[in-house]
């Protein structure tokens, strides 16, 4: 049988992310739990094993041929050293997903100086961009891939 990649509704990548990093963590010897869909901004709460530290973190997914994530205006102001990013990229269905783990601080200060950017470099046609309050993170050099050490649990 061949190994057909399917469409998988946004919807469903995004818990896919979830799932797929609260795993990860859990391998990794932490207790994650998922919250529930209401808790605003908080996808996991995390804990090393002893329970002595606690952190939340939000998941961002993006599929396969996507480069990025899409964030909102809000993370421009996320700057809470108990909250972190997972970015989950996911890979074909047979291989793991790359997962780039960044403190919210990071995130806030990439998404506004690259926003300003954005907004300062000419559109199509040499047009101006209008704002939005859509933002855009990558990790293009891949500096936070792996980096499960920032999430300070051990």
């Amino acid at each position: 049988m061949v190994n057909k990649e399917k469409k998988v509704s946004s919807i469903l990548t995004g818990v896919s992310g979830e799932y797929f990093a609260a795993a990860e963590l859990s391998r990794r010897g932490y207790v994650a739990s998922i919250t529930l869909r209401n808790t605003k901004g908080i996808d996991i709460i995390a804990t090393n094993e002893e329970g002595t530290k606690t952190i939340n973190i939000q998941v961002k997914t993006s599929g396969i041929k996507t480069r990025g994530w899409i964030l909102n205006k809000k993370a421009e102001e996320m700057d809470d050293k108990n909250m972190f990013y997972i970015f989950v990229q996911l890979t074909t269905l047979d291989k793991r997903p790359n997962f780039h783990i960044i403190p919210s601080a990071d995130v806030a200060h990439s998404v506004k100086t690259g926003h300003r950017h954005w907004l300062k470099t000419p559109g199509r046609g040499g047009k101006k961009h209008n704002d939005t309050n859509m933002r855009k993170f990558e990790d293009a050099e891949n500096k936070y891939l792996d980096k499960w050490e920032l999430l300070g649990l051990d």
